[in-house]
C-alpha cells in the first residue's frame, strides 16, 4: 500500500500545510516542496510506525490502515526526527500524536469561528489580506505564471502549485467563506449574485483539490468579486 493522493491533499490541508507539533507551526510548504513533490517529503509522519522496528509499529494493524489519514500526522524534519527516535517513543505514544493532531487541526478549524462586522468596508479589509495571498500564489506558481510557462512539464514547479494550493489557497478560502458568510447582509443587494459565486467558487476548488470532482466542475474564480473587494 501507499498513502493516497487524496490523503495527502486532506492531511495537508486539514493542517493548513503546518507543522501540527505544539508551539511550532512552522509552515511546510516552497522551501520544502522545491526539490520534491509534499507527499515526497518524511514531514508525513506515521502515527503507529510503519515499518516492523518503527517507533509505535503495531503488527495487528492493516497496510492500509497505516497509511490512512488517521495514521497520518504533518510535522517538521526536525518535530518528525525527535517523535520517531526510539528514546522518545514512551514520551510521544500513539495517544499522544493523536491528541496533537486534534489540538492542530482544531486550532486550524477554530480560526474559521465567526468575526461579525460593524461596516463592509472593515469586512473587506480582511478578506482584501487572503485574497491577496491567493492571487501571489496564483501569480507566482499558477499555470499561467512566468515560471511555469517558461518549464510547463517541470515537476518541481507542479510539485509547488501543488503545495500552494494546499497551504495557502484552501486554507484562505475557506477564511474567506467564513467571514463572506457572517457578514454577508452587509454586502448590498446587487452584490450578492457576486459573493456567491465566490463562494460555490471556493467550495468547488477545494473539492477538486481534494479530487472529489473534476476540474470542469470548478466554477472559475469570479474576477467581479476580487474588483468588488478591492473597490473603496
Amino acid at each position: 500500500m501507499a498513502i493516497t493522493e487524496k490523503t495527502i491533499k486532506l492531511l495537508w490541508s486539514n493542517a493548513a500545510g503546518r507543522c501540527s507539533f505544539p508551539e511550532c507551526k512552522e509552515k511546510l510548504t516552497v522551501e520544502q516542496a522545491a526539490e520534491f513533490a509534499p507527499h515526497t517529503l518524511g514531514e508525513m509522519a506515521h502515527i503507529k510506525g510503519r515499518k516492523k522496528g518503527a517507533s509505535r509499529y503495531d503488527a495487528n494493524q492493516s497496510d492500509a490502515d497505516r497509511d490512512d489519514y488517521k495514521n497520518l500526522i504533518l510535522l517538521c524534519p526536525t518535530h518528525h526526527t525527535l517523535i520517531d527516535k526510539k528514546e522518545n517513543e514512551a514520551k510521544f505514544s500513539v495517544e499522544v500524536l493523536l491528541e496533537m493532531k486534534i489540538c492542530h487541526e482544531t486550532y486550524i478549524s477554530n480560526r474559521l469561528s465567526a468575526i461579525k462586522y460593524s461596516s463592509l468596508d472593515e469586512l473587506k479589509d480582511s478578506i482584501c489580506i487572503y485574497l491577496s495571498e491567493n492571487h501571489q500564489s496564483w501569480l507566482q506558481y499558477g499555470p499561467l505564471s512566468e515560471i511555469a510557462k517558461r518549464n510547463p512539464h517541470s515537476d518541481t514547479l507542479y510539485a509547488l502549485w501543488l503545495s500552494e494550493r494546499l497551504t495557502t489557497i484552501v486554507p484562505n478560502n475557506r477564511l474567506i467563506t467564513t467571514l463572506v458568510k457572517d457578514n454577508q447582509t452587509l454586502f448590498p443587494r446587487p452584490d450578492q449574485r457576486t459573493v456567491a459565486k465566490f463562494l460555490t467558487h471556493a467550495s468547488s476548488y477545494e473539492k477538486w483539490v481534494q479530487d472529489e470532482i473534476p476540474y470542469e466542475a470548478v466554477l472559475r474564480f469570479p474576477a467581479e468579486f476580487e474588483q468588488l473587494i478591492m473597490e473603496s
